[in-house]
């Protein structure tokens, strides 16, 4: 396994609709690497959350592990989110792909979503809290949205700001 380097804001790749995957492809050695690399590189940054653009690869497919020991990893291929729920849940967000920034952003408490997982095995799940925000995080990063872009325009600059001076400072 290797790491993968992340690109960040603002490169133009993050604002692109990713492109769905050929299930086929799923079998393939290169595409299984792809995905550990990216567990590996994940890990190592560290986050809790994935997607593929975000390490320069427009195609819809993302992994997530919100577990505390790092043991519950989980991959979406073509996910798409089937139901929202309608209560709502505020969350601290950050984004490995603009370091050092962190937002409240609020999201639908619980979801369904459909995939298909690395071996191209359709599931569905329904999920809540912690695990529920990461993914609509990483669906969004499929879809070129950022966590940013929920805030509102002066917390939006405040937070861009904030990331010019992290990165002044190295």
């Amino acid at each position: 396994m290797s790491l993968l380097p992340i690109i960040e804001y603002p490169d133009p790749h993050l604002r692109e609709r990713a492109a769905e995957v050929d299930p086929a492809l799923l079998a393939q050695p290169a595409f299984q690497k792809r995905l550990d690399d990216m567990f590996e590189t994940m890990y190592e940054a560290p986050g809790i959350g994935l997607a593929a653009p975000q390490v320069d690869v427009l195609e819809r497919f993302m992994i997530v592990d919100v577990s505390e020991e790092r043991g519950q990893p989980l991959v979406f291929v073509n996910p798409v989110i089937r139901k929202r729920s309608e209560a709502l849940r505020a969350h601290q967000e950050g984004c490995l792909s603009i370091p050092g920034i962190y937002a409240e952003v609020t999201r639908a408490d619980g979801i369904e979503v459909e995939a298909l997982d690395r071996h191209g095995k359709a599931f569905t799940m329904r999920v809540d809290g912690l695990l529920a925000t990461c993914i609509q995080h990483e669906v969004d990063h499929l879809d070129g949205k950022l966590f940013i872009d929920y805030l509102s325009p002066l917390k939006r600059s405040m937070a861009l700001k904030k990331l010019a001076k992290l990165r002044k400072r190295g």
